[in-house]
């Protein structure tokens, strides 16, 4: 079986990449992701909006933490984000991930300060 932590460096490539059809697949059929731009959503409809909204990802990971006997792990990476009408924004993230027992994501939970990507994605919508 695979790892948590192979799980995550799996994860941030593909999310890098924009390869939502294999990034979806570390996923439970039930997983959700909790955004604080786009709100908690189904792991599918989250990042197929992502991907619709992006035009390009620079991911830069810095650390995985992983606690001994935990369903649990966190991902602390740097995140440069290109929006489809070219606007741009860089923050650092922590992904907080809850895996079932197979080692599949079934919660992701991401914090960022929101101040500047907020707007972006807001000026996307009008």
């Amino acid at each position: 079986m695979i790892t948590k932590k192979e799980v995550a460096v799996k994860y941030i490539d593909f999310l890098e990449k924009g390869n939502i059809k294999d990034l979806l697949k570390l996923f439970t059929e039930n997983g959700i992701v909790d955004s604080p731009v786009f709100g908690i959503k189904n792991a599918n409809t989250f990042y197929n909006d992502l991907n619709n909204d992006t035009t390009n990802s620079k991911l830069n990971l810095k650390g995985i933490f992983e606690e001994n006997d935990s369903n649990k792990l966190a991902l602390y990476f740097n995140y440069k984000w290109t929006l489809k009408n070219n606007n741009q924004v860089e923050f650092d993230v922590v992904d907080i991930i809850e895996f079932n027992e197979s080692n599949k994501i079934n919660k992701l939970i991401i914090i960022y300060d929101t101040v500047k990507s907020r707007k972006i994605v807001n000026e996307l919508k009008k």
